[in-house]
């Protein structure tokens, strides 16, 4: 196991725990690193199969310089998350649902809702009670209780995500709230970026095609679920997607055209019990067995089949 740089202690205490409870020492093992590191791994004649969670360009690369050494990759990337509002949606449910998956984690993992399209009249009262959702978002220590949300990885990340903002802004998004200044009381060097709402994203803006990985929202209004699904499948991602409605026949035409891998209906952050597979289409998954569920049981098994005669 091989944890990202920016937050290795997690997972070193997951294997510690793990020979605590009896696993054998040296089944799961533990190294620190960066790209070298990762390199070095890919390539070793003992390892026969690659497993990999990060960005869509990286997964693309470990996929290639493992699947060219013969062996089996599953790497799964980043994503770009819409969620469409139909006009019969319960108003309460969407305003709920989408604050805490846009914000929930500050927005940094990869079933985070991104986008959301107002399906005709239902974009105005939308778009008030996102905001209003967005602004009642309590920042803080995220083991205070009472607090939503937590500051940004690091502070690489933090410019990061107030760039995205500042170019939504100049591609002529409409900042509805704006989160680059927040500050916390009593956390001075804290990587904070704060809920931020854009309205009037679209697919030919950088912040309608990349994935932020940070706490903000884009929204826009479309005039069909026809329209909605369209832009959707227009996302050079494809890892997960939410519909709001009432309606049956609806949400049966959302799940039949969506063409993402995990489907929401009233749901905000569309992830799949870990007996089911977990893993996107398109630039959000590069492999064949996906991850969690019996894809997972026979990624990391080799079958053998004996045939015998007496």
């Amino acid at each position: 196991l091989k944890p990202s740089e920016q937050d290795p202690l997690t997972h070193q205490k997951v294997v510690e725990l793990a020979e605590q409870a009896g696993l054998p020492p040296g089944v799961l093992n533990v190294v620190h690193g960066g790209q070298a590191v990762v390199e070095a791994l890919i390539d070793h004649p003992d390892v026969r199969g690659v497993s990999f969670v990060g960005s869509s360009r990286v997964a693309q690369l470990v996929y290639a310089r493992a699947g060219a050494a013969g062996k089996r990759v599953q790497a799964l990337g980043g994503a770009k998350n819409h969620m469409i509002v139909m006009p019969d949606a319960d108003p309460q449910v969407v305003q709920e649902a989408v604050t805490a998956s846009v914000f929930g984690s500050a927005g940094q993992r990869c079933l985070a809702g991104s986008l959301v399209l107002g399906v005709g009249d239902v974009y105005d009262d939308m778009r008030e009670r996102l905001v209003e959702g967005a602004r009642g978002i309590r920042m803080g220590y995220g083991l205070d209780d009472g607090v939503d949300m937590g500051p940004v990885i690091s502070d690489p990340h933090r410019q990061r995500v107030r760039a995205f903002i500042g170019e939504g802004e100049r591609e002529g998004a409409r900042v509805l709230l704006d989160g680059r200044d927040t500050a916390v009381d009593g956390f001075p060097h804290g990587h904070w970026v704060g809920p931020t709402v854009l309205e009037g994203v679209r697919p030919d803006m950088r912040v309608g095609r990349e994935e932020i990985f940070g706490p903000v929202l884009g929204i826009n209004r479309v005039d069909s679920l026809e329209e909605g699904l369209s832009l959707l499948r227009s996302s050079s991602y494809g890892n997960a997607t939410s519909i709001f409605t009432t309606s049956g026949r609806a949400a049966r035409e959302f799940r039949y055209h969506a063409d993402v891998s995990m489907i929401g209906v009233n749901i905000g952050v569309a992830a799949p019990m870990a007996f089911f597979p977990f893993g996107g289409t398109r630039g959000s998954f590069y492999g064949d067995l996906k991850a969690q569920g019996t894809d997972a049981i026979s990624f990391f098994t080799d079958r053998r089949v004996v045939i015998s005669r007496w």
